[in-house]
């Protein structure tokens, strides 16, 4: 689910130290649902509310209205079928049964269809609901003449509404639905007496708590200025039309955190990556989800860790740097906002990844190191980031910064694997030359094992799953360089195994084996003094120059007499031709094959243990190895020279290439406890 637009991206990833996320519907499951709500029930001779309990958490229009445990017929209840006529009234959206997907899906705002949702649950005029519109709900009372959009500075949408013939008695009236503490600032009424601080009371105890509820109040204008008096085309003066109003109630929803969430934000910790939520949403609600999701602790202090934009702002510049060091939260952040903060954060040589799904996040995306627009966003956000989150889920966001590690690993490996065995085929023809040892392999073997026998297993590497720790360590330095020091020794160290090996599987068959001609070290090193002998003095019998009648040799025979004695006596009894046989070469070309095949499955993992991260964890790695060995078995003997070897020459060869495993586990255990 996470789409890269820009491969240098996926590089990048691995480097990632901070996550910037939008909380709504990336932390959030985006599906607001209203689940409890109050309004006042009577105010003499003591304000008293009635809270009422909505079941069910997702678009579906499945729950019912409890109070106190008891089911309600809200058709009965004159303050909540006026509740209902607001929140069906002062909405643009509404909901749709996806029959593809047999489920419900909201069509517009998150916050409107938990409205809309609730009408349909609340089903004020008892008609059959089950994915009915508003208005076949009863919902046709009212005409909307015009809406009044939501702005910032007044936290407040309005419906302007004229009834129907079949609506209640009276004229036009206007629809409100705003923050509480804006709403009422603007109302002068409550259905049944006047009493802010009780309303507030109520509001707050909705906004605290583990489970803090979005709240909105509701409010209706009896008497609204006439359209003629309105200027619609200036949003600044909405507020002077909201006014004079009458206080309905409050409704608190919840956005729950996605379950999968919490083990992502606890994944990012051990992993030495910072996630800091940036949200337009009330302070004490975000802090609330952050909570939950554990990116603050149950008892944690948000002091100094949760800023409000407004906060930020008030900051000087070097506060604001220190408060991005250690900020956790900004609630009721612009999208200026966001830029701000990556500046900050780049500023300290972090890599930050941030999200956003709106036109004005764009500069933010663009800004930071990886930008990651969301697939329900704008084709502006998407255009400027780096990678697009087709579910709008923070976890693929984990998961990409764990495949991005996993891919840069896997990169390392696969260089690993060919640098290491290109070194020891370099040592063994380095070491038969210096060491004056018969050719153990033939320029056409070598060609064959670097384009086929290791290109195969090479190739597999890049399917490599990720290490099992790789999300227990700190994000690499940009500046990290490719092979490290003791990198590149190990890279030397198994590369010069890999090139004794070969050189030895020949030396074994000259001189350790059975049924080979066991020969002496000297021999085996002067072998082409035993060829040159046997050519210069080709059906001569050395015990010839003990002969009585020496006057019958050669006379140029005869000067060389002293050199086909000493070779006779060391070269005794050896045909020469030995030294040409195809069967030590096929055992130095079968170890290398061997060999390279067991340190490919050493590079499954840079420092995981094979029995941590056995081979068959790389399907593609085992198929690989399967045909690299079975075209070995098949290459024809004329072109590469070798020749059949028997069983105890392949427990040879395996003998020989097994320790290469257990040498690379040494290594690989040292890495794990000194130098990761």
């Amino acid at each position: 689910n996470a789409i890269v637009r820009s491969l240098p991206s996926v590089e990048t990833l691995g480097c990632t130290s901070v996550i910037c996320s939008d909380k709504t519907g990336t932390l959030t499951t985006n599906q607001m649902s209203v689940c409890r709500m109050f309004v006042f029930a009577k105010t003499d001779p003591k304000p008293e509310t009635t809270h009422y309990e909505i079941t069910g958490s997702k678009y579906a229009p499945e729950g019912e209205v409890f109070l106190e445990g008891q089911k309600v017929e809200c058709g009965k209840q004159d303050a909540l079928i006026e509740l209902a006529h607001i929140c069906a009234m002062c909405n643009d959206s509404a909901i749709d049964y996806n029959e593809h997907k047999n489920q419900f899906e909201k069509v517009g705002e998150a916050t409107e269809t938990a409205l809309t949702c609730l009408v349909e649950k609340m089903n004020v005029y008892a008609t059959s609901k089950m994915g009915l519109s508003k208005k076949e709900l009863g919902m046709g009372m009212f005409d909307k003449n015009f809406t009044l959009e939501f702005s910032r500075d007044r936290k407040s949408m309005s419906s302007y509404v004229t009834p129907t013939k079949n609506g209640p008695p009276g004229g036009a009236r206007m629809f409100v639905k705003g923050a509480p503490e804006g709403v009422l600032d603007r109302c002068t009424h409550v259905r049944v007496g006047k009493n802010k601080e009780e309303i507030m009371k109520h509001t707050a105890s909705y906004g605290t708590g583990r489970d803090t509820l979005r709240c909105l109040a509701l409010a209706t204008c009896d008497a609204p200025m006439s359209p003629k008096e309105m200027d619609l085309e200036d949003s600044t003066k909405f507020i002077r039309y909201e006014n004079n109003l009458t206080f309905v109630g409050v409704v608190g929803m919840l956005d729950p955190p996605r379950t999968e969430v919490f083990d992502s934000i606890q994944k990012c910790r051990k992993a030495g990556i910072r996630v800091i939520v940036i949200t337009g949403d009330n302070k004490a609600t975000a802090e609330a989800i952050c909570r939950r999701i554990g990116v603050f602790g149950e008892t944690e202090s948000t002091h100094g860790k949760s800023f409000t934009g407004r906060e930020f702002d008030d900051l000087s510049v070097e506060a604001q740097r220190d408060a991005t060091k250690r900020a956790k939260l900004f609630a009721r952040v612009e999208p200026f906002h966001k830029q701000k903060i990556v500046e900050y954060l780049q500023m300290d040589g972090e890599i930050s990844a941030m999200t956003g799904d709106g036109v004005n996040d764009a500069p933010a995306l663009k800004k930071a190191e990886i930008g990651i627009a969301m697939g329900s966003g704008t084709a502006v956000a998407k255009t400027a980031s780096e990678m697009v989150l087709a579910d709008d889920n923070f976890s693929s966001i984990v998961a990409a910064v764990e495949e991005g590690r996993a891919i840069y690993n896997n990169m390392k490996q696969f260089i690993r694997y060919l640098i290491s065995s290109n070194i020891g085929e370099v040592v063994s023809i380095f070491l038969t030359a210096a060491l004056g040892l018969p050719e153990a392999l033939i320029p056409v073997q070598l060609l064959w094992v670097n384009l086929v026998t290791d290109g195969l297993p090479a190739t597999a590497l890049g399917f490599n799953p990720p290490d099992l720790d790789i999300m227990d360590k700190a994000p690499r330095g940009t500046r990290e360089p490719l092979i490290s020091g003791w990198l590149f020794f190990r890279y030397m160290a198994i590369g010069s195994y890999v090139g004794g090996a070969t050189v030895g599987a020949a030396a074994w068959w000259f001189m350790a084996y059975s049924k080979g001609p066991q020969l002496n070290y000297y021999q085996l090193t002067h072998h082409m003094q035993c060829l040159a002998e046997e050519q210069n003095f080709a059906g001569i019998d050395c015990k010839i120059f003990n002969n009585p009648k020496p006057m019958t040799m050669a006379l140029s025979v005869l000067t060389h007499q002293a050199q086909c004695l000493a070779q006779e006596s060391r070269f005794e009894g050896i045909d020469c031709a030995i030294f040409s046989h195809p069967k030590p070469m096929t055992m130095a070309l079968s170890v290398l094959v061997v060999i390279e095949m067991c340190n490919a499955m050493n590079s499954l993992s840079e420092n995981q243990s094979l029995i941590a991260m056995p081979p068959w964890k790389n399907v593609w790695l085992i198929g690989a190895i399967v045909l690299s060995m079975s075209l070995h078995f098949f290459i024809l003997h004329k072109v590469f020279q070798i020749t059949n070897l028997t069983l105890e020459e392949w427990f040879a060869v395996i003998k020989i290439s097994f320790p290469v495993l257990l040498m690379d586990e040494v290594l690989k255990f040292v890495a794990r406890k000194y130098t990761d």
